[in-house]
């Protein structure tokens, strides 16, 4: 089963859709009705879906995956923020964490019995993770294409996204407005962030999603605005991150206006995706042995603002969420070069924005 969370100014809210598992095809199921369920995420071990809804009065839905893939609504709880624009299961599978984008802030919840959310344990405004202040980043970065026009985003702290290291005891956010990304210690415990260590991104450079790889070493940020790819060494013992070097998403001769958007390993983790909007294009990454990551080709999304992702769970197709052509693309992949072959398929829904998956 695939799940599409969408802005439902022409989604109809989460799309859910069957996969044939041998042709990639996706059969639209049902829509499950929810406020701009932007983001989604399914817990690793229980039948769970949560989306979050990115409104000013921010929130989170809670689902129970049913048997058939169809999802009952377990309640809609406050985010204590606005516009949440990503949340995730921490490693532990006990707690959701949330990244307010608006009210630049992050909270934790404590994962219940029956799916619910329970009271806040922690929340944490990123301004106050730096000693001293950190301060916004300028509008105009200073790395990047030529021409580039970006949106006016630098204005305040903007929590992007929220993910927990595999051990649990670190997490990562990345900040947009402040151009940084923060590392937290996590009591497993009692659900508390706590000596936040923070590191800067090229000004203006905008970091929006990160992707850890699993030996816990090697950290990759991609940045929105900059359309740059931070390469940085992480120290599981200090909690420390090392940036190491940027490099672009997109080609050398390419000039104007673009974002990036998603950051995705392969599942073997030997290549690296990197979504750029307005190019319209998935940069692909082989990743070194010391982990440095060299650009080695793209792919034309055949849509318009590739938004975000995703592989099945075999490996072998890769969807596009194409948010401005309201259309999901499919692509089959090649494990040995990482390359990806469009597969003549486009599935409508309106404006999609993330698709995660479930196997029944």
């Amino acid at each position: 089963m695939a799940y599409v969370g969408t802005y439902t100014d022409h989604g109809q809210g989460i799309h859910l859709l069957r996969m044939n598992a041998s042709t990639g095809e996706l059969t639209p199921f049902k829509a499950v009705k929810t406020a701009n369920p932007s983001w989604l995420t399914v817990h690793p071990t229980r039948p769970l879906l949560y989306a979050t809804n990115e409104e000013a009065k921010g929130g989170v839905t809670a689902f129970e995956i049913q048997p058939d893939g169809d999802l009952k609504l377990i309640d809609r709880f406050d985010s204590l923020g606005s516009d949440p624009a990503h949340i995730s299961v921490h490693s532990s599978g006990q707690f959701l964490l949330v990244s307010n984008f608006s009210s630049g802030n992050v909270v934790v919840f404590p994962i219940e019995a029956d799916g619910s959310l329970g009271a806040a344990t922690d929340q944490k405004n990123d301004l106050s993770a730096c000693t001293p202040a950190c301060e916004v980043g300028p509008q105009q970065p200073v790395e990047g294409p030529a021409g580039n026009f970006p949106e006016k985003l630098h204005n305040g702290a903007h929590a992007h996204m929220i993910q927990s290291d595999l051990s649990g005891k670190f997490v990562f956010v990345s900040d947009l407005g402040l151009d940084r990304t923060i590392v937290y210690r996590f009591d497993a415990e009692k659900g508390t962030l706590s000596d936040p260590h923070t590191v800067a991104a090229s000004k203006g450079a905008g970091a929006r999603h990160f992707a850890l790889h699993p030996n816990g070493r090697w950290f990759y940020s991609l940045n929105e605005v900059s359309s740059m790819l931070t390469f940085m060494h992480f120290d599981a013992a200090s909690g420390t991150l090392s940036p190491v070097l940027e490099i672009s998403t997109l080609p050398k001769s390419f000039a104007g206006t673009n974002a990036g958007s998603e950051i995705l390993f392969s599942p073997d983790h030997h290549f690296l995706y990197a979504g750029n909007r307005l190019h319209n294009t998935v940069a692909i990454f082989s990743v070194g042995k010391d982990g440095a990551p060299t650009l080695v080709g793209e792919e034309w999304t055949q849509g318009d603002h590739p938004r975000h992702f995703g592989f099945d769970p075999s490996g072998n197709f890769f969807y596009v969420c194409n948010q401005r052509s309201d259309d999901v693309t499919t692509f089959r992949v090649d494990r040995k070069t990482g390359k990806l072959t469009f597969a003549d398929r486009f599935t409508p829904v309106g404006s999609p924005v993330c698709i995660v998956f479930r196997s029944l």
